[in-house]
């Protein structure tokens, strides 16, 4: 009797499962059909859009400076899959920011180029979902969101993440059979398991493809991009053309291919004694090791956590057996975040200014199955300390004063270091100018502070190196900040 219970059991599991793939295949057979993309393969659409600079903001948590693209085109080709988006540009006028100028966006995803977080432009748009809920084994489930019943189609695509976990792409399909948003994940090296949603409305017929007339997509809850959409075709003759990116202009490269084989190599760390107990990281983004009587400090944990690991290495290596205490973080732009997940997996406490705080902390302990790094394995919560308008770090045989940039256009989150024994500036984000170019309006307004704090000093330490790599001096920015009047 147990036996054949057993097996009455089995085949009913059987039966169930059966019966919601059959299901599942009836939701996406009925939104491709609804949605005129039974038969597509391709398209191409237009209109107008806005780029935001998500993790370059004033306020890390947004909203976002947003780039308008003012004629709009993408085109899809969902075989191979590959996708080119392109168009004019105009970014915002910012007050005390450089004058903006026109440009151009370009997006290209090619086959070559399996990366999630450029794949999963072409598999979050609704034609993409349905192509790969239909591929890869999709499930279904029904929500009530807002009022509204949908199906919920869940799939993963072939790509595992660094962890070795899989992706997740959620569907969300209304009583119209339109798909209304797509949601997926993505690793990050600052927010971890980084949300990505993006939502479709104002669906309209052309030539009987539905379009959504207006996408929206998020970032961490944040709108990053958006597009209004005023035509499109389905299964465009010339989509090879369409993909093709033109060539680049005379006497410049194009854009990068894809980067294939093994991990990168370690980056080159080397360093130099600025003053007793004082050392300059370099190698990359430059960082300061800093000797206290029982602990260590480090003034920026570089661009990525390998740049994290390596600063922290070398830290501990010129000033051996003792800790490293606080690791400060001189604004939340991504590129100067990238390595705080190195610092927190060691339970090295993060200094940042108290605008930027709720943003990391949410970001560096939230979820990071897809990550894969030193901090989704030690399964530590990070440690923040926060800077307001001014703190001192200081025992019986060092000083050194953190102080907020006030009305920077660049970040309101910015914080420098003074070493004032040691007559020593560190900053972030205030490098000289390329050749020929003038230089940025943010180096006027951290001379305007340092003028309002009275702070004097000699040596001059930017996180990001001249080219040639040399010490600045308090007269080479205040040179710089003399020409931002005369040039801008």
């Amino acid at each position: 009797m147990l036996r054949k219970l057993g097996v009455g059991a089995l085949l009913m599991t059987v039966m169930s499962m059966s019966t919601g793939a059959q299901d599942g295949r009836t939701v996406i057979a009925n939104a491709s059909r609804a949605m005129g993309a039974e038969n597509l393969t391709s398209l191409t659409y237009s209109g107008t859009a806005a780029n935001g600079n998500f993790g370059q903001s004033r306020s890390i948590a947004g909203p976002l400076q947003m780039t308008a693209i003012t004629t709009y085109t993408r085109s899809i080709d969902l075989n191979q899959p590959a996708s080119r988006a392109f168009g004019p540009t105009m970014p915002p006028t910012i007050a005390g920011a450089p004058v903006p100028q026109p440009g151009n966006f370009n997006q290209n995803i090619t086959p070559a180029n399996m990366a999630w977080a450029q794949q999963l432009q072409v598999w979050v748009t609704p034609w993409g979902f349905l192509k790969g809920a239909a591929a890869n084994n999709a499930t279904v489930r029904s929500e009530r969101v807002g009022g509204t019943t949908y199906n919920v189609v869940t799939w993963s695509p072939a790509q595992k993440a660094p962890s070795g976990q899989s992706y997740r792409v959620v569907g969300y399909i209304n009583p119209q059979n339109m798909v209304d948003r797509v949601e997926t994940w993505v690793e990050h090296p600052v927010a971890g398991d980084l949300h990505v949603d993006t939502a479709y409305s104002n669906y309209q017929d052309f030539g009987g493809l539905k379009i959504p007339t207006r996408i929206v997509q998020k970032q961490a809850e944040i709108e990053s991009f958006t597009a209004t959409i005023t035509s499109a075709s389905a299964n465009p003759a010339n989509i090879v053309e369409l993909l093709t990116p033109p060539p680049p202009a005379p006497g410049r490269g194009g854009a990068p291919g894809a980067v294939g084989g093994g991990p990168p190599a370690p980056p080159q760390v080397a360093s130099e004694k600025l003053a007793e107990g004082v050392y300059r990281i370099t190698g990359g983004y430059v960082a300061l090791a800093i000797e206290f009587r029982d602990h260590i400090v480090v003034l920026e944990s570089g661009q990525s956590e390998a740049r994290g690991l390596a600063v922290l290495a070398e830290a501990r290596k010129v000033i051996p057996n003792k800790p490293i205490r606080y690791v400060l973080n001189t604004h939340p732009h991504f590129d100067h975040a990238s390595g705080l997940a190195a610092a927190a997996s060691e339970g090295i406490t993060i200094i940042t200014h108290e605008n930027n705080r709720a943003f990391l902390e949410k970001a560096l302990g939230g979820p990071r199955t897809l990550v894969g790094d030193n901090l989704a394995k030690a399964n530590v919560k990070p440690k923040f300390e926060t800077v307001g308008e001014k703190r001192v770090l200081t025992d019986a045989t060092r000083t050194v004063e953190l102080y907020h940039v006030q009305n920077l256009a660049h970040t309101d989150g910015m914080v420098v270091a003074l070493l004032p024994k040691e007559r020593i500036l560190f900053t972030a984000d205030f490098n000289a100018p390329a050749m020929g170019q003038a230089p940025s309006p943010f180096i006027a307004t951290l001379v305007q502070n340092l003028d309002r704090l009275k702070l004097d000093f000699d040596t001059h330490v930017l996180v990001h190196a001249p080219n040639p790599d040399r010490l600045q001096t308090k007269a080479d920015l205040l040179a710089l900040a003399a020409r931002v009047g005369q040039t801008n």
